[in-house]
């Protein structure tokens, strides 16, 4: 038995070594590929969901930095106004903005767009960025489960109420930020909101399902229109969206070193928004700014065209074009 420990601990000691060796180039490679792009957004409206952290707050920096008014929509208008200070110190000419989206309430997705159409002439970029991960069995305002309420419907109702001024806005774009995760996932349109069994790390990986199959059929739907759709994975990102799982947190934590920053985590999003080479690609997904891969249940037309349908009934609301 002292053996078996000895061994074990002089491996572990070997890894650890080994760890410290090649941390940076652990980490070049975990960073991925940066946006090259140095395109302007001079004159350019951009919002994103839940901009107060991670890397929705990076993805804010770097847009205000390219000379874009963002509007950053947060839950938490105490950590969104903390976040927007921040930028602005870091970046003095920031045109940054913070204004209450709870994408687990309809009734402020509706009061929010209201707003936003009546004081707001122009929208170039559209970032759904806001997410939750593996929480447990909790319901929206609405009676959805909240992975698919937030993930999914929220943003699936914000960009219904704000097509109509992206296409007045055209050239436009609207980035989807799903994940690796989708690979895992299946539609249960038997059980859509989990109220028969519920699996968080399904259900998460369901939302993020979804999340491709929306971006996939709103491109479609859009063809023509000047408004191109595209979903990307941001990478496995140190950030808060983990804290539900204890886990996650616990991986995170002991492989950090093989997690991308949020900065890092924000380029494929930054990519997609403003990339020149990207005016004219729709219906796309992309991670480490690069046309990425995509699961078979992801590509499947009817499976996207039945989520929009059952999006729209269980929302309420008519969305043909």
């Amino acid at each position: 038995v002292m053996m078996v420990l000895v061994i074990i601990v002089a491996g572990l000691g070997v890894v650890a070594l080994l760890m410290v060796l090649f941390a940076p180039h652990i980490r070049k490679y975990a960073a991925g590929s940066a946006c090259m792009s140095m395109a302007r957004l001079d004159g350019k409206t951009v919002l994103i969901t839940g901009a107060n952290t991670g890397i929705g707050k990076e993805t804010a920096l770097d847009l205000a930095i390219r000379g874009a008014r963002v509007i950053m929509a947060c839950r938490d208008m105490e950590k969104g106004e903390e976040a927007a200070a921040s930028i602005r110190r870091i970046y003095c000419n920031a045109n940054v903005e913070v204004r209450e989206l709870d994408l687990a309430d309809t009734c402020s997705i509706r009061a929010f767009a209201q707003r936003f159409l009546r004081e707001v002439n122009h929208l170039h970029i559209l970032i759904n960025n806001a997410g939750v991960m593996m929480c447990p069995y909790m319901k929206t305002n609405d009676g959805f489960e909240m992975q698919l309420g937030v993930n999914h419907l929220g943003h699936f109702l914000l960009t219904y109420l704000l097509i109509g001024l992206l296409k007045r806005s055209a050239p436009a774009r609207v980035v989807v930020v799903s994940s690796l995760a989708h690979n895992f996932g299946w539609i249960r349109f038997h059980d859509l909101l989990s109220q028969g069994s519920y699996n968080s790390g399904l259900a998460y990986c369901q939302s993020k399902l979804a999340n491709i199959l929306f971006a996939r059929e709103l491109a479609r739907r859009l063809k023509g229109s000047s408004v191109t759709v595209n979903s990307v994975h941001p990478g496995s990102v140190r950030s808060e969206l983990v804290r539900h799982s204890t886990v996650m947190s616990l991986a995170f934590s002991l492989f950090s070193l093989f997690l991308k920053t949020p900065r890092e985590g924000a380029q494929t999003s930054i990519y997609c928004a403003v990339a020149e080479e990207l005016h004219s690609i729709t219906g796309k997904h992309f991670s480490d700014c690069t046309p990425a891969f995509v699961a078979p249940q992801g590509r499947n037309e009817e499976t996207a065209r039945k989520l929009w349908d059952a999006s729209c009934e269980l929302l309420g609301i008519v969305w043909d074009d």
